[in-house]
């Protein structure tokens, strides 16, 4: 399949309501609203190809986008060709849940988050700290270093109700994944979180939302989840 096929067979998948709730997070045109769900059998004929993804990617079309980071071969990609992705991600649903999605199967993966981290820039902050959450809740504890996680909980108790939107809820995310799936240092997330207390997001045209780690984390004690693992990153 070419990257004009792919485009078709997606185009026929797309709903006028799927569009709308995508636009209302910040989704713009082109897009043809299809559910991710709806993606996979497209995505088991095809299976991974990197030449496709980068085609579908630089169309600018978010279902294409979306597309491109289930078929793509995170190993394939340099820290050059994830900046690019990022370059393109415009809004969070790519930087989030496609770019550090993608960052998060690659050895490289802790270098270009740290990097993305401490740009400044929003949605590369938020990119960074999202990678570290798909990356704590799938890898092994031992793969990290305990310090290093201690210092960034420490840097999201300091800054987080100062920090950009979308970089202030995926630090919320952080300090609950730590909470959640890194055992070592539960108990520090825990009073993090109890420092951090609710961490409010406003968004454009909408009320401002809450956000509670503590709770969140508590929820996962209480159901005896602690230390989970997700077995795959991507779906």
């Amino acid at each position: 399949m070419n990257a004009e096929t792919v485009m078709q067979e997606l185009e026929a998948l797309g709903k006028e309501r799927t569009k709308k709730m995508y636009m209302s997070n910040g989704a713009h045109e082109p897009l043809f609203g299809v559910a991710t769900g709806a993606m996979k059998p497209i995505a088991k004929k095809i299976g991974i190809n990197q030449a496709l993804a980068e085609d579908l990617y630089a169309t600018g079309n978010y279902d294409a986008m979306y597309f491109a980071g289930i078929i793509a071969d995170p190993k394939a990609m340099t820290a050059a060709d994830f900046d690019r992705w990022m370059d393109s991600a415009y809004f969070y649903m790519l930087s989030d849940y496609v770019v550090a999605v993608t960052l998060a199967e690659t050895a490289i993966a802790q270098e270009v988050a740290d990097k993305w981290i401490a740009s400044g820039e929003e949605l590369r902050m938020s990119a960074g700290w999202s990678c570290y959450c798909w990356l704590l809740g799938n890898r092994a504890d031992i793969e990290f270093s305990e310090s290093k996680i201690a210092g960034m909980l420490d840097v999201v108790k300091n800054t987080i109700h100062d920090s950009p939107e979308r970089t202030k809820s995926a630090m919320n995310n952080f300090l609950y994944t730590v909470g959640f799936s890194f055992l070592p240092l539960h108990e520090k997330a825990i009073e993090t979180a109890k420092a951090v207390g609710p961490v409010e997001i406003k968004r454009d045209k909408k009320k401002s939302s809450l956000l509670n780690a503590y709770e969140s984390i508590q929820k996962e004690v209480d159901r005896g989840k602690i230390g989970f693992k997700r077995k795959y990153v991507r779906c």
